[in-house]
């Protein structure tokens, strides 16, 4: 097998497991096939008419590829369960950027062994689903990583009963498995030969959805062997894209080809960021009030996939207004319980602050001054001050008399954090 090194993703790289996309398109490859093609390695009488045990005939891997196929998922693959040695490896090494995982309840390192997981663990095997078979409603795309915005994780409405199905198809032949979300399901993905990776970190289909990166890996442990396929473990990028990622990503978060410092991206920003977001990362955060997908935005390998005309998802767009960013900024503790949560979950009530304050940045780096309003009603009655203190610098970045009017009138009722950020936005409104 290829030696394993790789750069373990912050929590939407590994934990993104369950979108909800039930569609199926061809990927457009040179050969005409659909795009859930079947991966090599199926030959010979073990794999084709399986073993057999008391004289009963087991599931063959072709079964089992033919069943991913006829749910709806993109590709499947098949992997040893020996354990990840180089995710270990870099965790040891980059332990200070990842100590915030077992703070979050995410414990890495016992991911990367799936006999942890499973003590009889004797394959792995990887779904792909691609979540850009269908378009988003422009409005969000611009606010909401595509990933989250039909993730059925907690409602069970979409790709988590394609799962249930699949798991129940190889129950019925006495495989158990296991569904692991601290696996490095990425790295479990190229093990198992369904794809490669980007310089951004990000897993790149080999056979399904454009070859591109907008899928997930879902990774089940299971105690049948398999004969495994043909790992890709390697960057699949062209010389000629110049580190496009890289260079486009604002917050520097990405620190070289397929090196990430998860504590400068905008995703673990958005919902894990500790605090009032620091003034030097306001504005390279832009418009991302929940997860970011600029480093996939510009990357080459993606235009193709991205170019394809395709229908507006109904399901999301049924649901859009209640993303709206005056919504958000404004909405209580039922509202998110109610119309947010289900679908965007890496925050529970306890961080609505942080809803509020990621919306309020992004109508202040908007420049539109129909925000002001909003803003004005979070800096006199949002109770929190990290909120009150980013809805003054959102003004501040809006600029205009309205904004101004309205940080004068605050100046003299703030004090400490919000009064800073009010005097500095005053001065903004100057300039």
């Amino acid at each position: 097998m290829s030696k394993e090194i790789w750069q373990p993703g912050i929590a939407s790289c590994f934990s993104q497991s369950a979108g909800v996309w039930n569609r199926r398109v061809s990927d457009g490859s040179r050969s005409g096939t659909a795009r859930c093609a079947a991966p090599r390695g199926q030959t010979g009488p073990a794999r084709e008419n399986g073993l057999r045990t008391g004289g009963k005939r087991m599931r063959t891997k072709r079964e089992l590829i033919d069943r991913a196929r006829e749910l709806g998922f993109c590709d499947i693959g098949f992997a040893t369960a020996e354990p990840f040695d180089s995710q270990l490896e870099i965790l040891r090494e980059r332990r200070e950027a990842y100590a915030w995982t077992e703070a979050a309840g995410l414990d890495l390192t016992a991911g990367a062994d799936p006999r942890t997981i499973l003590p009889e663990a004797k394959s792995l095997i990887v779904l792909l689903e691609s979540y850009l078979d269908e378009a988003y409603p422009h409005a969000l795309e611009g606010h909401f990583g595509r990933c989250y915005l039909d993730d059925d994780r907690v409602t069970k409405d979409g790709m988590s009963k394609r799962l249930a199905r699949f798991r129940a198809f190889l129950r019925e032949d006495g495989i158990a498995s296991k569904a692991p979300f601290h696996l490095p399901q990425r790295l479990a993905a190229a093990r198992a030969g369904v794809g490669d990776f980007g310089k951004n970190n990000f897993l790149y289909a080999r056979r399904a959805a454009g070859r591109s990166s907008w899928v997930l890996p879902l990774v089940l442990v299971a105690d049948r062997a398999f004969d495994p396929d043909p790992p890709t473990v390697s960057v699949g990028c062209p010389d000629w894209c110049r580190n496009a990622c890289i260079a486009a990503c604002p917050t520097g978060a990405i620190r070289g080809p397929n090196r990430l410092d998860p504590r400068r991206c905008i995703s673990y920003l958005t919902y894990y960021g500790e605090g009032l977001t620091p003034r030097e990362l306001r504005e390279p955060m832009g418009l991302w009030v929940y997860g970011c997908d600029r480093c996939q935005n510009v990357c080459p390998r993606n235009i193709p996939w991205m170019a394809r005309e395709r229908h507006v998802n109904a399901r999301v767009a049924a649901r859009a207004d209640a993303f709206d960013l005056s919504r958000l900024l404004a909405m209580d503790k039922a509202y998110f319980l109610a119309r947010v949560w289900p679908h965007m979950f890496y925050m529970s009530e306890r961080d609505l602050w942080r809803w509020h304050m990621n919306t309020a940045r992004a109508m202040g780096n908007s420049r539109d001054d129909r925000y002001v309003g909003d803003l004005t009603a979070a800096l006199a009655g949002n109770a929190d001050a990290r909120v009150r203190a980013m809805a003054a610098w959102a003004m501040g970045r809006i600029g205009g008399d309205p904004a101004r009017q309205t940080l004068e009138g605050h100046l003299s009722r703030e004090d400490g954090l919000v009064a800073e950020e009010v005097r500095l936005a005053l001065a903004a409104t100057r300039d």
